[in-house]
C-alpha cells in the first residue's frame, strides 16, 4: 500500500483558496498554492479589507461633523477647526495594513508546510495542474485534489474604459492623492453605495447614477429607503432609473452620458457595475468543468464541480460574493474531498454586511421571499429611535426587523439597520442558524441600556403578536 500522501493544487489565494490550503494541510495532505498577486486574494489587497479601511476612516471624519448635535465643539480660539483627509496619507496607510495582512496569510500557510507557488495556474490533463511562474519558468504539479479559487474581476463597459486616474474602478481608488472633487460614482449595488457613502463622507460632492428605482435594489426595501434617504440628507445627488450609457474623459473631466441623453460632469468617476469570474484561459472546458452562461463555475452544496476531484470557491462560483462564504466553501470542499466529516453549505445561515452609515446587515429569509411565498412568516419592524442608547448617540435612522414561521416562533431572517449592524446581526444570526423560537431569544438577558435590547424587545413583540 502507498503511504504517499494524497496531494492538494489551490489555484489562487484568496479567503476561498487559502482557507482549503489550510484545511487540507490540517488533514495531512501536501498542499500547493499557485497565487498571482498575493495571498488573499482581492479580498484582502484590493477589495473587502481596503474598501472597509477606507469607509473606516470616512466615518471617523464624520463624526467631527456630528459633534455639535452632541454639545461637543472645538475651542473658538483656534483658527482651523476643519478636519479634512489627506488621502494620499490615507491611502498608504489602507495599502500598508493590506500588505501586512497578505503577509500574514503567507506566513500561516508556511508555517504549515503549505508550498506557494507565484503565478497562474491551469488543469493540464487528469490530476495534473500546470504553474507558469512569475520567474519565467514552468512547473508541473501533480494533483489528486484540485480547488479552484479564481475569484472576479471588474466589470468594464466598452464604452467607459478606465484609464486609472480619472475613471476608476475599485482597483484604482487607492492610487489616488487628492479627495475627488465632484465625483461620480456609476452603480448602486453594494460597492457602488458603499464607495459613494465614504467619498461623501471623506469630502467630495459625490453623484450616484442608478439604473434602478432605488439604491441597493437587491436588499431590503426598507432598509435601501433608509439608506437611501440619509444619503440624500447628507448631500448626495441620487439619480434614480439613470442607466449610465458611457463615460469618457475631457482632459481634467469626466463626462457620464445616461440613456436618456443627459450628461453628468466630474471630476472622477468609480464604475461600479459588477463583477466577471476569472474562468477563461485555465483549461475548465477541456478538464470537463460546467460554467454556467455568465461564465461562473457549477458547484454543488460540498462544492464539488462537474469534473471528478475539482471543487470550487469563492467569488468565481457566483454562490455570494462574501469573503466568508467563500472561506466556508473552501473549508467544506477539503473535508469532504480528504474523507472527513462535511456539513454540506447551508446558505440560509450567511449573515451579510453592507458597510454604508448606517449599515444594513442580513441574515435567513428576506422580505421578499415572504412576499413571493417562499415561507410564511410574521414580521415585527422596531425602530431604534425608540431605543435608549441609541438616543444617547443621537442615532436616529434604522430599525431591527425580525422574521419568525406562525406556530413554532421559530425565527428565520432578519435585517439590523444600525451603526456597526455588522456586530448587532450576530446574534439573529445564531438564532436562525440554531433554530431559536421568539421566546428563547425575548427571554435572554439584554443589557440595559444597548443596542441589543431592540433585538430581544423585537422577539417579545413578535410573541405578543401570536397570541392576540
Amino acid at each position: 500500500m502507498s503511504s504517499r500522501k494524497k496531494s492538494v493544487v489551490v489555484i489562487g489565494g484568496g479567503p476561498g483558496g487559502y482557507e482549503s490550503a489550510l484545511v487540507a494541510s490540517q488533514l495531512g495532505a501536501q498542499v500547493t498554492v499557485i497565487d498571482r498577486d498575493g495571498l488573499g486574494g482581492a479580498a484582502v489587497l484590493t477589495d473587502c479589507v481596503p474598501s472597509k479601511t477606507l469607509i473606516a476612516t470616512s466615518d471617523f471624519l464624520s463624526r467631527f461633523e456630528a459633534a455639535g448635535r452632541l454639545g461637543v465643539g472645538f475651542d473658538a480660539s483656534q483658527e482651523d477647526q476643519h478636519a479634512h483627509a489627506n488621502l494620499g496619507q490615507v491611502n498608504e496607510r489602507i495599502m500598508k495594513l493590506a500588505k501586512a495582512q497578505s503577509r500574514d496569510i503567507q506566513a500561516q500557510l508556511e508555517s504549515v508546510g503549505v508550498r506557494i507557488r507565484r503565478g497562474i495556474g491551469r488543469i493540464k490533463g487528469h490530476g495534473w495542474v500546470e504553474a507558469e511562474l512569475d520567474n519565467g519558468e514552468t512547473e508541473d504539479i501533480r494533483a489528486d485534489v484540485i480547488l479552484l479559487a479564481t475569484g472576479t474581476s471588474p466589470r468594464i463597459m466598452d464604452s467607459a474604459k478606465p484609464d486609472g486616474e480619472r475613471i476608476l474602478t475599485w482597483q484604482h481608488i487607492y492610487n489616488l492623492t487628492e479627495v475627488p472633487e465632484k465625483l461620480i460614482v456609476v452603480g448602486s449595488g453594494v460597492t457602488g453605495a458603499e464607495l459613494a457613502h465614504a467619498y461623501l463622507g471623506l469630502g467630495s460632492d459625490v453623484t450616484l447614477v442608478s439604473s434602478r428605482d432605488r439604491v441597493l435594489p437587491g436588499q431590503d426595501a426598507d432598509a435601501a429607503t433608509v439608506i437611501e434617504n440619509v444619503f440624500r440628507r447628507r448631500g448626495m445627488t441620487v439619480l434614480n432609473r439613470s442607466r449610465a450609457m458611457a463615460a469618457t474623459r475631457e482632459g481634467d473631466k469626466v463626462i457620464v452620458t445616461l440613456e436618456d441623453g443627459r450628461k453628468v460632469e466630474g471630476s472622477h468617476a468609480i464604475l461600479a457595475v459588477g463583477s466577471i469570474p476569472q474562468t477563461k484561459g485555465i483549461g475548465l472546458e477541456a478538464a470537463g468543468v460546467d460554467l454556467t452562461e455568465s461564465g461562473h463555475i457549477v458547484t454543488d452544496r460540498v462544492s464539488r464541480t462537474t469534473a471528478q476531484a475539482i471543487y470550487a470557491a469563492g467569488d468565481c462560483t457566483g454562490v455570494y460574493p462574501l469573503a466568508s462564504v467563500a472561506a466556508m466553501q473552501g473549508r467544506v470542499a477539503m473535508h469532504h474531498a480528504l474523507g472527513d466529516a462535511v456539513q454540506p453549505l447551508n446558505l440560509r445561515g450567511v449573515t451579510a454586511n453592507i458597510f454604508t452609515d448606517p449599515e444594513i446587515a442580513t441574515v435567513g429569509y428576506s422580505q421578499t421571499d415572504i412576499e413571493e411565498g417562499k415561507i410564511e412568516a410574521r414580521t415585527v419592524t422596531l425602530p431604534l429611535s425608540t431605543n435608549p442608547r441609541a438616543k444617547m448617540r443621537n442615532i436616529t435612522d434604522g430599525f431591527v426587523k425580525l422574521f419568525a414561521v406562525p406556530g413554532s416562533n421559530t425565527i428565520v431572517g432578519g435585517v439590523v439597520v444600525a451603526p456597526q449592524a455588522s456586530e448587532l446581526i450576530y446574534p439573529i444570526g445564531m438564532a436562525v442558524q440554531n433554530r431559536l423560537t421568539v421566546d428563547q431569544v425575548a427571554n435572554t438577558f439584554s443589557v440595559y441600556p444597548s443596542m441589543t435590547g431592540s433585538i430581544a424587545e423585537a422577539a417579545r413583540r413578535l410573541h405578543s403578536s401570536d397570541i392576540i
